[in-house]
């Protein structure tokens, strides 16, 4: 092979697009974890409470609570923590394969905090009742700061894929890890992470049957004081997106509209809670009854889920900014496979193959594949037939041969003229309805157009050069 691209299995998850795959499984992850994360916290508060002697329930709540954070957060949260391993490999392996390539000692040391929590909190899960408040609280902070260091780890890998920094010259770990949105980005998930704990708190005050309402208003009252820091999201925020790249504010703000739709719904979704906290909780002392609750709750999963949409969505065309395109080719990559092709090597065959009319079709079949299949559905979810099908040939051909300036927020075309032409084809004989019949088409003059047009795109995003730039 003149390559050493690796080429990995490619699975078909049927009418669901690949990114809701992964993106419904790591919204629950991340809910369930950041509840961990401030669970923790919240119950180092509680437990200072008790040993002080500032509120007497506080103890029977620490033990109440806690069930919920190992049932719900331990359990659940691994589960779904060790999903995302799985469902990550199948979708984007290579990108994961760079994560713990670049990152293997910062895993392995979150890893062993993730082992401390465990241990610590099935520790005070298991004899919390019967140890004196000293002993307590040294298991709770052990619990509280391993969680949060958790966090801490995995953020600056995270953060890492939209904001390298100077890990694109320098190739340095650390460079990668305190990246420009690291420490915006951790603050932001701690309050969160405090925000998530308080919520739940409001529930599980209200679902413990030894509490009546006096004692539950306290309680409540007392959780809901870890809601006050959400008030400074706002400033948070736009530390954050004054560091992310230009573009990617561009997506959500409006250059793109379901990233900006769902930015928008995200932020009214954290004014909602803010707002109820600081005016019902703080300012008129509000009672929170168990449908309150619930619905506070509901909110923070829907802001949770709204903002890592857009966390995701601001990386595109990137899997790894400036390094890994989402369809996991690099720029090299792609100017290799513009010269041999990306189905020329690649092992696996395509299934099927004799449902095609004819190889030309086929092929193009095998180039959505390879190259558009982790984004993009024939025709279910983000279906490229639906997205196409009004365009006519010369349009197809052009726009997917200057398809990173067609729509930034596409990685170029990564195939030779006729694995372009393929894929044309196959396009223009799926919105037909499949017919048993289709004649291959081979038109000198249109492949001399579309590597014309290959050859003016390159094979940088199309963020990088204006219109300008690329004219005579």
């Amino acid at each position: 092979m003149d390559t050493e691209f690796p080429f990995y299995p490619i699975n078909d998850f049927g009418p669901a697009m690949k990114g809701m795959a992964i993106g419904g499984l790591g919204i629950v992850h991340v809910f369930l974890a950041q509840f961990g994360i401030g669970g923790g916290l919240l119950l180092c508060y509680f437990q200072w409470l008790a040993q002080t002697g500032r509120e007497p329930l506080a103890r029977r709540f620490i033990d109440g609570y806690f069930k919920f954070v190992v049932l719900v957060s331990f359990v659940l949260g691994a589960i779904t923590g060790v999903g995302m391993w799985f469902m990550t490999i199948q979708v984007s392996a290579r990108t994961i394969g760079a994560m713990v390539a670049e990152f293997h000692w910062i895993w392995a040391t979150e890893w062993l905090f993730f082992c401390l929590e465990i241990v610590a909190g099935y520790c005070f899960y298991r004899y919390g009742a019967r140890l004196d408040d000293r002993r307590r609280m040294t298991l709770l902070a052990i619990y509280s700061l391993a969680s949060w260091f958790s966090l801490f780890w995995i953020n600056g890998i995270l953060s890492w894929q939209l904001t390298p920094g100077r890990w694109l010259e320098t190739r340095s770990m650390w460079d990668g890890f305190f990246n420009p949105s690291f420490f915006p980005s951790v603050i932001f998930r701690t309050v969160t992470s405090m925000a998530i704990a308080a919520l739940v708190a409001f529930l599980i005050v209200n679902l413990l049957p030894e509490f009546d309402r006096e004692q539950r208003m306290k309680l409540i009252h007392r959780a809901a004081r870890f809601l006050a820091p959400a008030l400074g999201m706002p400033i948070l925020g736009v530390w954050y997106f004054l560091v992310i790249p230009a573009d990617s504010r561009e997506w959500a703000l409006g250059g793109n509209v379901p990233m900006m739709m769902f930015f928008v719904l995200a932020i009214v979704c954290s004014t909602l809670i803010s707002g109820y906290a600081l005016l019902g909780l703080m300012r008129y002392q509000l009672y929170v009854n168990t449908a309150t609750a619930t619905l506070l709750l509901s909110l923070a999963v829907l802001a949770t889920a709204f903002a890592e949409f857009v966390r995701e969505g601001v990386r595109k065309p990137y899997s790894i900014r400036g390094y890994l395109y989402s369809n996991s080719l690099t720029a090299t990559d792609v100017r290799h496979f513009r010269e041999v092709g990306c189905t020329r090597d690649d092992p696996y065959p395509l299934r099927n193959r004799d449902t095609y009319p004819n190889p030309q079709v086929a092929l193009g079949a095998h180039v959505f594949r390879n190259l558009c299949s982790v984004c993009h559905t024939p025709a279910a979810s983000n279906g490229l037939t639906h997205l196409t099908e009004h365009w006519s040939t010369t349009q197809l051909r052009l726009n997917i041969s200057m398809l990173q300036h067609t729509k930034p927020f596409m990685p170029p075309f990564a195939g030779t003229p006729d694995e372009l032409e393929a894929l044309v084809q196959w396009l223009r004989w799926t919105n037909a309805g499949r017919p048993a019949d289709w004649s291959e088409l081979h038109d000198e003059e249109a492949l001399r157009q579309i590597r014309a047009w290959l050859e003016e795109a390159g094979v940088d995003s199309g963020d990088v050069r204006t219109v300008a730039d690329r004219r005579p």
